[in-house]
């Protein structure tokens, strides 16, 4: 399994609407950068995703994991980006903001901080389990 952080403007979708999306899932889609593209080529089914609000709120606040994997994105009439489904999995105990984030000396290197206009991006499974521990939830 990989674990990724995708990123939403809530006041476009929130995990409230995430959740209410229940079993059936959501599209992602939107996504217009290549690189961003090319990790949601790279998810797999059951992949986990943070589920990160950005604009005002920046903070983690729950957990999607991937129902279907990377199909063409219907509103790109160019054919080059896609999208996948995914399907609410948990909710944070506690949000884990990007201030957090970055006082954590073990979470530096992470993309969220290094390159912050990413949509898509990795993260690794020492930071994934740091990042839960601090959203108070078991993995």
């Amino acid at each position: 399994m990989q674990y990724w952080l995708l990123k939403t403007e809530p006041e476009e979708w929130s995990w409230k609407d995430q959740v209410k999306s229940g079993k059936k899932g959501s599209i992602w889609d939107g996504v217009r950068n290549f690189q961003a593209r090319n990790n949601l080529k790279s998810m797999s089914i059951n992949d986990q995703c943070f589920f990160y609000h950005s604009g005002k709120e920046k903070s983690i606040v729950g957990i999607v994991r991937v129902i279907k994997e990377y199909f063409d994105d219907s509103e790109d009439k160019r054919g080059k980006f896609g999208s996948i489904m995914v399907q609410s999995y948990r909710e944070l105990r506690l949000p884990v903001s990007l201030k957090d984030i970055k006082n954590h000396r073990l979470l530096a290197n992470l993309p969220l901080i290094k390159q912050s206009r990413l949509s898509v991006m990795t993260i690794d499974s020492k930071s994934w389990k740091i990042i839960c521990k601090m959203g108070k939830i078991n993995i």
